[in-house]
């Protein structure tokens, strides 16, 4: 199969440094709208590897994600995001960056490139046949993702993959990749721009639906979010007032005594019967 690197193809705009900044704006904008598409044809891989990532987890098993740059901060982004959000333990999603923590700030320099480095880091969580590994790379072909994700074939433990790019190296090597073509950036090769926002979108899709399938969203509501702010506690109050019919001060100190949606609703239905 022939492998195009969209990803590095030539912009369709030119001369970006004369541009007015209501052209710049207006036509990066107008690239962006091009996303939401490029991810709506890569919907039938995406439940591919969404049903295989809720059946591990149903096994007791977790989601990793590798990548290098922005791609490994995006996934570190969604994994921190899933405790808050759905009340799930820290370690159920964990996000692994080439370089190491300290990489989530400020790049290092040819972390990306040992094509070892991802095994090792999965290895120090004790990495095992109920996981599930997906490589996030714009390009398809970043040595640490590529490296990680055929160690884990070799190990028999389920992988997926994430990239930009058509028939890229690390589309052939994952079991279920995620192909999503977002052609040309607006600024050649930076794809942290729409490569980037293909990417969330995924990920965003990933997540909220196997968090979904797994029980952790009653109607439309996060019934298991952790309560750690203001904000989040008077989400809670709204929550109970509207499924349990009650008024605003019953559902605050039902979730004051419960600190949990869902406990609240389960133990004032219980009480109720």
């Amino acid at each position: 199969m022939s492998f195009t690197k969209t990803t590095e193809q030539d912009s369709h705009y030119n001369d970006l440094e004369h541009m007015p900044v209501g052209d710049l704006l207006l036509n990066i904008n107008n690239e962006d709208k091009t996303v939401p598409m490029a991810v709506e044809k890569a919907l039938p891989q995406i439940e591919v590897l969404v049903k295989h990532v809720v059946n591990q987890l149903k096994k007791g098993g977790r989601l990793f994600y590798i990548g290098a740059g922005t791609s490994g901060r995006l996934g570190i982004l969604d994994a921190s995001e899933c405790p808050p959000t759905f009340g799930v333990p820290h370690e159920l999603v964990i996000g692994l960056i080439a370089g190491g923590d300290s990489a989530i700030r400020k790049a290092v320099e040819f972390a990306e490139d040992s094509i070892t480095q991802a095994w090792k880091d999965l290895e120090a969580h004790n990495i095992n046949k109920n996981d599930i590994v997906i490589g996030i790379a714009a390009s398809g072909t970043t040595p640490y993702v590529i490296g990680g994700i055929g160690a884990c074939n070799e190990h028999h433990i389920p992988t997926g993959c994430i990239t930009c790019n058509k028939n890229s190296t690390l589309a052939q090597v994952a079991k279920y990749p995620i192909e999503v073509v977002v052609g040309p950036e607006f600024v050649t090769g930076s794809s942290r721009m729409k490569a980037g926002t293909a990417q969330k979108l995924v990920l965003n899709m990933i997540t909220t639906a196997t968090m979904i399938q797994l029980g952790h969203i009653k109607d439309n509501k996060m019934v298991d979010m952790q309560l750690s702010n203001n904000k989040l506690v008077n989400r809670g109050v709204a929550m109970l007032m509207q499924e349990l019919k009650i008024s605003e001060k019953e559902a605050k100190i039902l979730l004051e005594k419960h600190n949990s949606v869902r406990n609240a609703i389960q133990h004032y239905n219980h009480d109720k019967k």
